[in-house]
């Protein structure tokens, strides 16, 4: 589901936090269900347990940070069609860090890629820093 540059990339991003070197990478990659409305943008990987770290949203109006089985998303089939249910979204280009994202899914009440709600985040967070 994910092609071995992109785990690469979320492989590095994981060590990097495991190691203190950086906290707030922008997502690497989005997955969605076609048949429904979850959505996940992930940053990061762990290969020993194929455990991916990011932003989900399963369409029920609440988002979190949390981790994901990868191995779990691509064992999820349609019932009637027995196709894979999550897909990689190969146009989806990071914009923000996933503090971004993440911020603007709790105005939202979920995953956005609107850039004026991006940029709203931003502003947040911003405000945030400097109190």
């Amino acid at each position: 589901m994910i092609s071995e540059d992109l785990r690469a990339i979320m492989i590095q991003n994981a060590f990097e936090v495991q190691n203190e070197l950086g906290k707030d990478h922008a997502p690497v990659v989005k997955l969605y269900s076609q048949y429904g409305k979850a959505i996940w943008l992930l940053s990061e990987l762990d290969p020993a347990n194929n455990i991916a770290f990011g932003l989900c949203d399963l369409g029920q109006g609440h988002t979190e940070l949390s981790y994901v089985s990868i191995e779990h998303l691509e064992s999820i089939k349609h019932a009637r069609l027995k196709v894979p249910m999550v897909e990689m979204d190969k146009d989806f280009v990071p914009q923000y860090a996933m503090s971004v994202y993440a911020e603007a899914a709790k105005m939202v009440k979920r995953i956005t890629e609107d850039k004026e709600i991006l940029e709203r985040a931003v502003k947040v967070i911003a405000e945030r820093e400097f109190k």
